[in-house]
């Protein structure tokens, strides 16, 4: 059999730049051998591409970047190359691919940037397609959309982060009184693991909050508190997505922060979580139900809580998740008898399915 050949690209500019790392070596050492043959593209920090052909481990720690090994590469818009172009000894060759998978997340690589670059390529990617990967990004345009589908969720307002100044600093100050009550959670409404998210008590941390999460983006999102239940499920699928077992965790910080997520991993996760079969159908079904409604394709972890044990409201899509050693997404599959290895083939058999529509 011919292996398919499957390029990771991994890194990127983006404040989680190290988990994509982490995450891309998981992948890489669970890749079936026997089926495929990866190529490994690394996004700098800075945003330099480079083809890598060192360790594994190499890509883990970050060390890759000073790899002498390295070469410029880049992937290429124009369909008639199919793959990716390559600085070499006598000058440029291209190296073609049968699949992309993206192990990227937050800025640059999760929101739809790097996924409509590989929508021009015409050349079969995992996960979500450019839209559905921007929307589901943007935490604002994300509870609109969700609003409108009438799917419960915390309750919220947004606002453009040049407008908290002025005489616009006491008018949202007393919109999110009114409307939220304290505590909330304010959060950058581009980026994930949590990165520029604070918990605010009372309209004394509000100003710090909402600098931090400026720095991570132009639009502010803030959240009422929800105490419940925190719960995820993994969904997986395009036209007729499957929904995993749903895991529950119990943060050791106060909330689920990147430090928890990616690097302490001392939080508890359940699964199944502690709830009733009847909530937890509730919350597969809402899981598919949103990522068809948001477009999804490939994969998107789906992020819930669950007030007074039955209440259920939707947090969150992710459509790059995790795929560390800790991390929920492939461990909520393997819960399902679906190991990491089978995981990843399933994937990128999705991927061949999705055709373009031009």
């Amino acid at each position: 059999m011919n292996k398919k050949k499957i390029a990771v690209i991994f890194g990127g500019c983006s404040s989680e730049y190290e988990v994509s790392c982490v995450s891309a070596a998981s992948v890489l050492k669970n890749l079936p051998g026997d089926q495929y043959d990866p190529v490994c593209v690394g996004i700098t920090k800075d945003g330099r591409w480079y083809l890598f052909s060192g360790s594994v481990e190499e890509i883990a720690d970050g060390s890759w970047v000073n790899s002498p090994l390295n070469r410029m590469a880049f992937l290429s818009p124009d369909r008639s190359v199919g793959g990716i172009v390559v600085n070499g000894k006598g000058g440029f060759e291209t190296i073609r691919v049968d699949c992309v998978f993206p192990v990227l997340h937050g800025r640059n690589g999760e929101d739809g940037a790097v996924q409509g670059l590989l929508q021009l390529s015409g050349i079969p990617f995992v996960g979500c397609r450019a839209l559905a990967s921007a929307v589901c990004m943007d935490k604002a345009v994300t509870h609109t959309l969700l609003t409108a589908a009438r799917i419960k969720q915390a309750n919220y307002l947004w606002f453009y982060a040049e407008n908290y100044a002025g005489e616009g600093v006491q008018k949202i100050k007393l919109k999110v009184s009114a409307r939220l009550g304290y505590p909330v959670f304010v959060k950058p409404a581009n980026a994930g693991s949590s990165v520029g998210v604070s918990k605010v008590r009372s309209e004394d941390e509000l100003d710090a909050a909402v600098e931090k999460a400026a720095r991570e983006d132009d639009k502010i999102v803030v959240e009422e508190a929800i105490f419940g239940q925190e719960v995820e499920c993994a969904v997986l699928g395009n036209s007729r997505p499957q929904a995993s077992l749903v895991g529950e965790i119990a943060a050791s910080a106060e909330f689920y922060d990147y430090d928890d997520k990616y690097k302490s991993g001392t939080s508890q996760l359940y699964i199944p979580a502690h709830l009733d079969e009847a909530v937890m159908e509730e919350i597969r079904n809402t899981a598919c139900r949103a990522y068809r409604m948001l477009g999804c394709t490939g994969m998107s972890r789906v992020d819930f809580f669950v007030r007074g044990g039955s209440e259920v409201l939707l947090n969150e899509l992710n459509t790059i998740p995790g795929f560390t050693s800790i991390s929920m997404y492939p461990k909520l599959w393997e819960a399902a008898g679906v190991s990491y290895s089978d995981l990843l083939d399933r994937l990128i058999t999705l991927s061949f399915e999705v055709k373009p529509k031009y």
